[in-house]
């Protein structure tokens, strides 16, 4: 018997909640992302996220927990060796990630790559360096549109990314660029987690804008997941902003593309009024991308406020069988040295209209819990590889 007929989980990506212990090997001592946000900012304007535990679960600023939370809340560890997007989305659902991503920050990608690259795309390539996708193109943007060439360029993520001029590079080859650029790493060598195509408009400094037409090519997960095993069952499996991207389309029967994390809320909310059943399972990026990597504390803040105002939408739409899951997939600390994620704790908040009680509960060592609870929801077994123990019956 369900317990819950649709279960919503809401990614915000990058909102970590202090050092793992294993953190000062990734050059990570003392990160709190949501710790160190509340401490800059005194106070933020999040009463949805506050009734359900957030501050409960971790306190920061002039910011306390409140007397009876609604929502249950626990601390959840990364098992997996990484800091990254795919390898935290995808432990959630199922699979511990030994072998990390390559990054290239230092150094930029070998030669031997960009030689291919350029033979096989028939471009120069500029640019290949770490750097803000937004500096680059102002930097080498008209570069590109005069010459031809094509910027390349990497971040503190594991990812190869290839900006392209809407109007002199079109789309259609910008996609084949990149899907060259995915086959030639897929060489253990030169192994990056994400291959991300960053279409720009404008015609010269100070003009340029980039577009929602990105598109990520993701590596296939290395082993089935909860979302296969869903999807095989027959259960609805609906991504909605990065998801379908981060799991090569692995276990999605529908996907929705986000213009922002706003937009990706809006869309949960609209979601949540149709019929179906089984899991929503949602990435909002803002977080990370336009506040995390750029070290912005106070524009972070903002947009955890933005967020609460969509939750509280999304709580008033809820039905009696619906269950909502926050949590996070890595940490960004804005107040850190240097660009990278930040490996952390993430929080897990459920909330239920018929839940019993709120409360903590004990904390976990995986975000594993995530996907094989689910599973156990829908009565559904976990691949066979997969980690992860359901807590189930402390969410009903």
């Amino acid at each position: 018997m369900e317990a819950y007929k649709r279960i919503f989980v809401i990614v915000l990506d990058s909102l970590g909640i202090g050092a793992m212990p294993d953190a000062e090997r990734f050059g990570d001592k003392g990160v709190d992302t949501f710790g160190h946000i509340l401490d800059t900012m005194g106070t933020l304007d999040i009463p949805n996220l506050k009734k359900l535990g957030m501050l409960n679960l971790h306190k920061g600023g002039k910011m306390e927990g409140v007397e009876n939370p609604i929502g249950r809340y626990l601390r959840i560890g990364e098992t997996s060796n990484g800091k990254d997007t795919m390898t935290g989305h995808w432990e959630m659902m199922g699979i511990n990630t030994t072998k990390p991503f390559k990054t290239f920050t230092e150094t930029g990608f070998p030669q031997e790559l960009i030689g291919e690259l350029e033979k096989r795309c028939g471009k120069r390539v500029i640019g290949n360096k770490s750097a803000s996708g937004t500096e680059i193109i102002e930097e080498l943007g008209e570069e590109e549109i005069n010459t031809g060439a094509m910027i390349v360029y990497t971040s503190a993520d594991s990812v190869l990314q290839i900006c392209g001029n809407e109007e002199t590079f079109d789309l259609a080859n910008l996609y084949r660029c990149c899907e060259i650029a995915r086959e030639l790493t897929l060489k253990d060598e030169w192994r990056v987690g994400r291959v991300i195509a960053r279409p720009y408009i404008g015609k010269k400094k100070g003009e340029f804008k980039r577009t929602s037409n990105r598109h990520d090519y993701a590596l296939k997960p290395s082993n089935a997941t909860a979302l296969n095993a869903l999807k095989d069952a027959g259960y609805d499996v609906i991504g909605v902003g990065k998801i379908n991207d981060i799991f090569c389309g692995e276990g999605i029967t529908k996907t929705y593309h986000s213009e922002s994390s706003l937009h990706g809320m809006e869309q949960t909310v609209d979601i949540c009024k149709e019929d179906f059943h089984g899991l929503c399972f949602v990435n909002l990026v803002d977080f990370d991308a336009l506040w995390g990597h750029r070290r912005n504390p106070e524009g972070y803040g903002r947009e955890i406020e933005k967020f609460d105002k969509g939750l509280g939408k999304l709580m008033e739409t809820m039905r009696e069988d619906d269950l909502v899951i926050l949590t996070a997939d890595h940490g960004n600390d804005p107040t850190y040295t240097g660009t990278d994620h930040t490996r952390e704790y993430v929080p897990f908040i459920a909330y239920a209209k018929q839940m019993k009680e709120g409360g903590k509960l004990p904390n976990q060592d995986t975000f594993a819990i995530i996907g094989a609870t689910i599973a156990e929801n829908f009565g559904v077994q976990m691949p066979e590889g997969t980690i992860g123990t359901s807590i189930l019956k402390e969410l009903v």
